[in-house]
């Protein structure tokens, strides 16, 4: 065999023996590990319900019974790259607000500069009265989840909503006497958005564990134009089922 044939391997491999003793060994991957979320629901459907009351409600008018709050939105989540437990996420539905009033009429079709909350309690009167605004919304939230992958863990979001208003309407049941008695058990509607912002802009927040959360929520703008009515603003807290 030649010679040189025979050495050139032979350096080849104590080279390569050298290189491989001084290589430093690699460290262990300490990284959290990798977060599957192929098919998570993380929160794209959400519904809540809420008790709901006016706030910079003026002392000559009082609401009464459970006012509510009725939500329902679908939302795309986009989970940060370097850590998936963050994300934002938006999407469309639909928010409502149910304030009640007794022996109160609510002049929603009235041809007045303001809207009026008269106090009917000495005539005639309906003794139930509601009035509802109807918004399609559009909520934006930057949110928490220590389990995305499972959505059973503790989690976190806070965010605005911009809606538009679709239907402002009134609901006045039991039409009785001054004395109580009852007249006529019908139910009368009236609708029209004369008096109300067309848009608001409300601040929310939630909290809670797995598929239940505790949210609040606090409207920015007012709900009845400036000038038309007292500058009221619907301030709520409920609860929320989401991840479905």
């Amino acid at each position: 065999m030649n010679m040189k044939h025979f050495l050139l391997p032979a350096f080849l491999l104590m080279v390569l023996s050298g290189i491989a003793q001084n290589t430093p060994p690699k460290k262990k991957d300490k990284s959290k590990p990798k977060i599957d979320l192929t098919g998570r629901s993380n929160d794209h459907l959400l519904l809540q319900v809420g008790y709901t009351q006016w706030a910079n409600l003026p002392d000559t008018l009082s609401t009464s019974g459970l006012s509510k709050s009725f939500n329902g939105y679908v939302m795309f989540d986009f989970p940060f790259k370097n850590d998936p437990r963050l994300s934002m996420a938006f999407g469309p539905g639909i928010g409502s607000d149910h304030i009640l009033f007794t022996k109160r009429s609510i002049g929603i079709k009235e041809l007045t500069p303001t809207l009026r909350f008269t106090n009917v309690q000495d005539t005639n009167h309906y003794k139930k009265s509601k009035l509802a605004t109807v918004y399609l919304e559009a909520p934006i939230e930057f949110r928490f989840n220590k389990n995305p992958d499972k959505n059973n863990g503790f989690k976190w979001a806070i965010g605005m909503k911009v809606g538009t208003l679709l239907n402002a309407h009134t609901r006045n049941t039991k039409w009785q006497n001054r004395s109580g008695s009852l007249l006529n058990n019908y139910v009368m509607k009236e609708t029209s958005k004369r008096f109300f912002n067309r848009t608001r802009l409300v601040a929310h927040g939630r909290v809670g564990l797995g598929h239940i959360s505790l949210y609040g929520s606090y409207q920015l703008t007012t709900v009845i134009k400036d000038g038309f009515g007292p500058a009221v603003r619907p301030l709520t807290v409920g609860l929320t089922i989401s991840g479905l």
